[in-house]
């Protein structure tokens, strides 16, 4: 019999249940008390606020709504009176509070269609939690700049069981362009695509990023992807190709981008909400977009016709649902010409290399290894010269995947890296960009002895950027965002006979040309016992 636990959000966002070692120790006669039934810490993140400029300020409500159930809410938004049509910034923040007994969910919020936020929810207490999110939205200013309809949901299900209803409040604070505070450089128009996943780009467009975000949710085992196997191998959960995956771009037919997919885990992630309670692991609160710089096809993009892009997630299989990838078009154009030129001159793709190893014993393992290369270049003629922007990104995907019969015992190693390079070759010396992201998961779940699940899982956000000008390193960055968490409960009783027992904690260090940020937090029982700020 399958020992398997999969925690279902029937919103869009559930998640996972398998994975780890031997059952926790029992407690000692002076350890900490066992996590409370009713009650712990309000959901907290170690990442940093966003930092706001002084001066004039405005704020708007983009939304208030208590989702019960899959209804979107829908309202309208109106431009701030007070502080201009350029801001210096413009910070979106959600503040929700849930009380009962809920799963995790999915939501996201467009405006004028434009998908500006997308986040996942916390697990309640009965007695209730708070959360706040916060994020830097200046991009999309474009989009505030005129009136706009409103679209929100948290899909959620409410019953005699599943209590939790979600009552969130969304708001916009605009910083006014002041002396002190200059107006910010942003795109001069956000697209979304047509029905049909055209685009149409304004004729003069010089640039062209494409944002995507890209979620493995909904319902089945597109929720944990990393941990699906070939079908040869006897798992609950099966793909044709095992876990290897790629959101790719395409525009009319041709790869124009390749990204690695965050592995997020939601707050019922790993079949073990005490994991999650307080500290929740990297993005799960603020999903991030993949971005795509797709300047290179400025020559074909900029005819006047419209054009199919097309995203896809490489290794799902055929005909399954689980993915959802919104995409938004930032465009910036050429003031000074009616319509800008160009030509894609490179289009290079490598060989996709996916291999997945089943090997059987009394361990079941399966090894794999991934991977994938992408180069485009191309000009446009701007007002200001010929512009060459060439992209190049290279993927590799490297998992260790060891389960026991029946999965009492399930754990994955994985580590994915997402390098990429973007230079920017007009008047004066290129400029080069290269981020080399690093992400990795280490965890492992088991059933044991009294039906006591335990989990331990360690999961790294890392990040290195460097902009560099004709020999010269302009601005640079670090970031290591790592979680860990090892928590153990009963399984199949009520809430009362859990006996949980759970630590995490996560730290967040952020530090490079633009200063430091390091914030440490831990986590004993859902009890907040260390926050700890360095720089």
């Amino acid at each position: 019999m399958k020992r398997r636990i999969i925690m279902s959000m029937l919103a869009g966002a559930t998640l996972l249940v398998s994975t780890f070692v031997a059952a926790a120790p029992a407690q000692s006669a002076d350890a900490p008390p066992e996590f409370s039934t009713t009650d712990w810490h309000d959901p907290v993140t170690a990442a940093p606020p966003v930092t706001k400029p002084a001066g004039t300020s405005c704020q708007v409500t983009l939304a208030e709504a208590r989702f019960r159930d899959f209804t979107p809410y829908t309202g309208s938004y109106t431009p701030p009176d007070g502080c201009g049509d350029r801001w210096s910034k413009v910070v979106l923040r959600m503040d929700g509070k849930v009380k009962g007994r809920q799963y995790d969910r999915l939501g996201y919020l467009h405006v004028g269609g434009v998908e500006v936020f997308r986040t996942s929810t916390p697990q309640p207490s009965p007695d209730g939690i708070e959360w706040s999110v916060e994020k830097d939205v200046t991009r999309y200013s474009d989009t505030f700049r005129d009136a706009q309809d409103v679209e929100m949901l948290i899909g959620n299900v409410v019953d005699d069981t599943y209590t939790g209803i979600i009552d969130v409040k969304v708001t916009l604070t605009f910083y006014a362009a002041e002396k002190s505070a200059r107006p910010a450089a942003t795109p001069d128009q956000v697209l979304t695509l047509a029905a049909d996943s055209t685009l149409t780009t304004p004729r003069n467009s010089e640039r062209i990023v494409a944002e995507v975000y890209a979620t493995g949710s909904g319902g089945g085992c597109e929720e944990y992807w990393y941990l699906t196997v070939p079908d040869s191998a006897p798992y609950s959960c099966r793909a044709d190709d095992g876990p290897y995956r790629e959101v790719q771009v395409k525009v009319d037919g041709q790869l124009a981008g390749i990204a690695a997919p965050f592995p997020t885990v939601w707050t019922g992630g790993w079949s073990n909400p005490f994991l999650w309670y307080v500290v929740p692991g990297p993005r799960a609160f603020d999903i991030k977009p993949i971005e795509y710089d797709l300047t290179p096809f400025g020559g074909i993009l900029n005819d006047g016709r419209p054009h199919r892009v097309e995203v896809s997630v490489v290794g799902v299989p055929e005909g399954q649902a689980g993915w959802s990838a919104p995409v938004n078009i930032l465009v910036w154009q050429d003031a000074k010409s009616a319509h800008v030129g160009g030509k894609l001159t490179v289009h290079r793709a490598g060989e996709l290399t996916n291999s997945s190893t089943y090997t059987p014993g009394s361990e079941l393992r399966v090894d794999t290894e991934g991977g994938h290369r992408l180069t485009v270049a191309g000009y446009v003629d701007t007002s200001h010269g010929r512009v060459t922007t060439t992209v190049s990104r290279s993927l590799a995907n490297s998992s260790v995947h060891r389960w026991t019969q029946g999965e009492a015992v399930d754990g994955l190693d994985a580590r994915w890296t997402d390098d990429e390079s973007v230079t920017v070759d007009g008047r004066g010396p290129a400029r080069t960009t290269r981020a080399q992201r690093t992400y990795t998961m280490d965890g492992t779940t088991t059933l044991g002895a009294g039906d006591r699940l335990r989990t331990v899982l360690t999961l790294v956000d890392g990040a290195s950027v460097i902009t560099s000008q004709g020999g010269r390193r302009l601005a640079w960055s670090r970031l290591d965002d790592t979680y860990a968490g090892d928590a153990t409960y009963t399984i199949n009783v009520p809430r009362d006979q859990r006996h949980a027992v759970g630590t995490s904690s996560e730290r967040y260090r952020l530090y490079g040309s633009g200063g430091c940020y390091d914030r440490a937090l831990t986590t004993v029982q859902g009890v907040l016992t260390e926050d700890r700020e360095r720089c």
